[in-house]
C-alpha cells in the first residue's frame, strides 16, 4: 500500500491561531504591548513565532552582538579549531577597549573559558577583542566571519562592525534578527546556558553582576543577554525554560533597565498562559507495528520521521485528534528509511501535519521454504467466492467446447458411415 508524501510545516501555529500574530505597527487587538521599540516572541525548539512588534525597525544591536562573537567561539570549539583552555593572549588592544569590562590586564594568558564567562556573564568588551584576535588573528577578520555568519543563519537586515557592540553609525540589526540569532544559538549550543545563567563572575579580584536581573526575580529565567548604547536604548533577551517548552523574548529600545525586565516578563508570561508545547510522539519509542511476509522478521516496528513538538494555543491543547494511516503488512525486503505509512495530526479545524513513518531496520527475503509457506498462508487472503465465479466460469466454458467438440466428431462419423453405405469397397 501507498501513501501520498506531504511536508511538514514549519509552523502549524501560524495555521491554528494566525489571527493572533500582527505585523507592526501594533494595532490595538494584539493581546500584548510592549514599552519598548520593539519586541518579539519566539518558542526556541520549533521556531514558532507567538507575537512580534515593530519587529524590523532598524536599531543598533549594542551588546546583543556578543552573542554571535559567543556563537562563533562555541562553534570553533565545537569544530576543534579551539579549546576551552585555550591561553589567550590579552593585547594592549584588547585591554584598551572601553565601555564594561572583564579587567584582563596587557601581556597576560586567559583561558579562552574565562573570557566566555566575562563575554556572558558581564559583557567584557575587552575579552570580546581578546577572543577575536585569537580566533581569526586580527578583530577585522573576525568580524568579517561574524558577518558571514548572519548571513548564513538569514538575519538579512544585520551588519556588524565589532565584536562586542559598542556604538557605529553602520552596525544595525533588527528584533527579528536578534530572535533569530539567539534562537539558532540555543538550539545549536544549549550547553552555554551554563555560562550566561551564572549570577556574578569574579576575575582579577574583581566581581561583578549578571546584568540579566530577570536570573533573580525568576527562577526559570536561565539566559540570556542584555545590551545598550545611548542611541537605541535597553535591551534584553530573556529565555526561559517551563514544563519541557522554552521560550525566548526579546526586548529592544527600552528607556531604563527595569523596563526592559518588565517587558520581557510580561512577555514571556504571555507565552506560557497562552501556548503549550504538545509532543504527539516520544523520541526513539515505535507508534505502530505491521506484519511481514515473505521475510527474516514477522513483524516491523514504525517510528515516526520526526518528533519535533508543535505550538497551539492553550485552548485548543484538548482538540488535537492523531490517526495513524499504516497498511496491514508489508512483504520483504524492507529497507532502513522506508515509508510504510504516515500519522496525521490536527488542530481543530486547522490543515493537517503529516508525518511520515518509517523503517529503521532492513529486513532480507527470508529462504525459499519460508516464502513458499507465506505464501501459502496469504492464500487465505484470497477472495475465494470471486475466485469460484471464476473458475466456474471457465469450467463452463470448457465442458461446452469438449460439447461442441463431441457434437462435430458425432457428425462427422454419420456422414462417413453414410458415405460408405451407398459407396461400399471393391475386392
Amino acid at each position: 500500500m501507498t501513501f501520498r508524501r506531504i511536508p511538514i510545516p514549519m509552523a502549524l501555529f501560524w495555521l491554528v491561531a494566525a489571527s493572533m500574530l500582527s505585523p507592526s505597527p501594533v494595532p490595538a487587538s494584539q493581546p500584548v504591548q510592549v514599552d519598548a521599540v520593539s519586541g518579539f516572541l519566539v518558542e526556541v525548539s520549533t521556531g514558532t513565532v507567538l507575537l512580534e512588534q515593530a519587529a524590523d525597525v532598524p536599531i543598533e544591536p549594542a551588546s546583543f552582538t556578543k552573542m554571535m562573537t559567543l556563537y562563533l567561539v562555541f562553534e570553533a570549539v565545537e569544530q576543534g579549531t579551539a579549546q576551552w583552555g585555550d591561553e589567550v593572549w590579552i593585547s594592549e588592544k584588547a585591554w584598551r577597549t572601553g565601555g564594561s569590562k572583564m579587567f584582563i590586564e596587557v601581556g597576560t594568558r586567559v583561558p579562552l573559558e574565562d573570557l566566555v564567562k566575562g563575554i556572558a556573564v558581564v559583557s567584557g568588551n575587552d575579552a570580546c577583542v581578546a577572543v577575536a584576535e585569537h580566533l581569526h588573528g586580527t578583530v577585522e577578520s573576525f568580524v568579517d566571519a561574524m558577518n558571514r555568519k548572519a548571513e548564513e543563519l538569514g538575519m538579512t537586515a544585520t551588519r556588524f562592525r565589532n565584536p562586542h557592540g559598542l556604538p557605529h553609525p553602520e552596525q544595525v540589526t533588527t528584533a527579528r534578527d536578534m530572535a533569530t540569532l539567539a534562537t539558532a544559538y540555543l538550539r545549536r549550543f544549549p550547553e552555554a546556558l551554563r555560562f550566561h545563567s551564572m549570577l556574578e563572575y569574579s576575575y582579577n579580584n574583581i566581581t561583578q553582576p549578571n546584568r540579566n536581573r530577570l536570573l533573580q526575580k525568576d527562577p526559570t529565567v536561565d539566559g540570556l543577554k542584555t545590551g545598550y548604547v545611548a542611541a537605541a536604548g535597553y535591551h534584553l533577551a530573556a529565555t526561559s525554560l517551563r514544563d519541557g517548552m522554552r521560550l525566548l523574548a526579546v526586548v529592544m529600545g527600552a528607556e531604563s533597565p527595569s523596563i526592559r525586565e518588565a517587558e520581557a516578563q510580561k512577555l514571556l508570561s504571555y507565552g506560557f498562559r497562552s501556548f503549550v508545547l504538545l509532543q504527539p510522539f516520544e523520541p526513539g519509542k515505535p507508534v505502530a507495528a505491521v506484519r511481514v511476509w515473505k521475510g527474516v522478521k514477522d513483524s516491523l516496528e514504525l517510528f515516526p520521521a520526526s518528533t519535533e513538538g508543535f505550538v497551539v494555543p492553550t485552548a485548543m491543547k484538548d482538540a488535537v485528534r492523531t490517526e495513524l494511516k499504516v497498511p496491514e503488512s508489508v512483504t520483504a525486503p524492507i529497507g532502513t528509511g522506508a515509508v510504510i505509512g504516515s500519522a496525521v495530526i490536527a488542530v481543530g479545524d486547522g490543515e493537517p501535519r503529516v508525518i511520515d513513518l518509517v523503517s529503521r531496520e532492513d529486513i532480507a527475503q527470508a529462504g525459499v521454504f519460508v516464502r513458499l509457506w507465506h505464501s501459502l498462508l496469504k492464500a487465505g487472503d484470497w477472495n475465494w467466492g470471486r475466485i469460484g465465479t471464476v473458475t466456474g466460469g471457465i469450467a463452463a466454458g470448457a465442458a461446452a467446447l469438449v460439447f461442441l467438440a463431441l457434437l462435430a466428431l458425432r457428425r462427422r462419423n454419420r456422414k462417413r458411415r453414410s458415405a460408405a453405405r451407398f459407396h461400399p469397397r471393391r475386392f
